[in-house]
């Protein structure tokens, strides 16, 4: 099966790229209510899982014990930028556990955010594995390790004690069988599991319904989400998409972006979640695809609903601010299957 395209970047009146996709949205029941493309699909979730990740640190007990703020909850969700909170925060993570730096196995790198990135080249010799986006999810790692008395060492690995954990926590909730044949390796070394699009979206919508979960993964799924929409900056960092969406109805939006073009969200009090993936690993189409997604279930003549839509077919301009085309979810994204528009 082919997916269709859906985005188009315009230059002028022209059509000058596309970029095909799939996405679904389901309830917590995992039933449809849209979707396009092969959505069936196994693709890598990359970062876009990280509340499921995060879910033993809580489970455990580990999050309690370590007192753990919503703020630094949030962090243990997050694709952070690296900047000086999101620094500050993931070593107080470590401190309460009574680790340092030297504890992480996530590597280095400086910030994807070009403005971030030049006040880090100005401040810094060298970034350190707190600068990684992934350092807080990393810290929740090894908070949950060293209050169950297991060796922190080696954690990324797959056959550490916590993946396995993590590996089971994954398919409880997007009844995916998962093992080494779909299993990859993540940018901070930790193993990802390709699985279906559409198990993916249930697995969140399961999250933020507490459908089919126990009592204790259903209050754990509640508070990881609660405190990344109560903490936006802390999931991503300043002018992030992920952050610019739970900014833009608090409370009402949980948002999470991947790598190569993967995007996931949920609305928990509608009871649905969703999921998207660029073909081509464009993040500008996943982005362009989840805002024009959550858009439509909100009311039509709704400030979130217009600031959505704003966000997913904007204009583009050159360096001189000058208009130059926009990118646009197509007439074949927007129709989709299920749900009526707005």
């Amino acid at each position: 099966m082919q997916n269709p395209v859906t985005v188009e970047v315009t230059r002028g009146d022209y059509v000058e790229s596309r970029h095909r996709g799939m996405a679904v949205v389901v309830d917590g029941a995992g039933k449809t209510v849209f979707s396009v493309g092969d959505v069936a699909a196994p693709v890598f979730p990359r970062s876009a899982c990280k509340a499921m990740q995060a879910l033993p640190l809580v489970e455990s007990g580990a999050a309690d014990a370590f007192g753990l703020t919503q703020r630094e909850l949030a962090l243990a969700c997050s694709s952070h930028s690296g900047e000086e909170d999101h620094v500050a925060t993931a070593a107080g993570m470590l401190a309460k556990a009574g680790r340092d730096l030297g504890a992480l196995e996530c590597g280095a790198h400086w910030s994807g955010h070009e403005k971030i990135l030049i006040r880090q080249a100005r401040t810094l010799d060298a970034p350190t594995a707190l600068h990684n986006n992934c350092s807080g999810k990393h810290c929740g790692f090894i908070c949950t390790c060293v209050h169950a008395g297991k060796n922190h060492a080696g954690y990324v690995h797959y056959d550490h004690p916590l993946q396995a954990e993590i590996r089971a926590v994954m398919e409880g909730l997007t009844e995916a069988k998962l093992g080494p044949d779909l299993c990859g390796t993540d940018g901070c070394s930790i193993p990802t599991y390709a699985l279906p699009l559409q198990a993916l979206a249930h697995g969140f919508a399961k999250m933020a319904t507490g459908m089919s979960l126990s009592t204790t993964r259903a209050k754990a799924s509640k508070r990881l989400m609660e405190a990344c929409m109560a903490e936006p900056f802390f999931v991503a960092g300043t002018d992030r998409a992920c952050t610019k969406a739970m900014q833009i109805a608090p409370g009402k939006i949980f948002a999470k972006t991947g790598a190569e073009g993967v995007f996931v969200a949920a609305l928990p009090e509608q009871g649905l979640a969703m999921a998207v993936k660029c073909e081509d690993g464009a993040t500008r189409a996943a982005e362009c695809m989840i805002f024009s997604l959550l858009a439509r279930f909100f009311e039509p003549e709704s400030e979130a609903s217009a600031r959505l839509s704003a966000l997913a077919n904007r204009t583009m301009k050159n360096w001189n601010g000058v208009p130059v085309g926009v990118t646009r979810a197509t007439e074949a994204f927007v129709r989709g299957a299920g749900a009526p528009l707005n």
